[in-house]
């Protein structure tokens, strides 16, 4: 896409793409071993506890001689698309027993005071 020896200016190529100038500058940094190993331990917790969220993981981690923030843990588990299963509030399911009534007043035009 970015042909850095061609003759047009690396910005103005990037205009006709219509792609950021930064981004052509941009190198991907590699995953440092420690994160690696740190992922590698999390999945395999992961699929022993799939309730456990981040808080949890972080003391399970600490229990195992890992010693990482909560958050790094987040930010690892949301790299690798991990996320803790537990049920969610239902709030939009009606109740069998709850009944809904009828607007009886819908059409009824109100003309005077005290009429309904």
């Amino acid at each position: 896409m970015i042909d850095h020896t061609h003759g047009l200016p690396l910005g103005r190529q990037a205009k006709l793409l219509g792609i950021s100038r930064g981004s052509i500058y941009y190198l991907p940094r590699a995953v440092p071993a420690v994160d690696l190993a740190l992922m590698r331990r999390i999945d395999e917790l992961h699929l022993e506890y799939p309730f456990a969220g981040s808080r949890m993981l972080q003391g399970l981690l600490l229990a195992d001689g890992h010693v990482t923030g909560r958050l790094h843990v987040a930010t690892l588990m949301k790299r690798m698309g991990i996320e803790a299963l537990y049920r969610r509030p239902n709030t939009s399911k009606s109740s069998p027993g709850h009944k809904i009534f009828p607007y009886l007043l819908r059409k009824l035009p109100v003309t005077r005071p005290n009429q309904v």
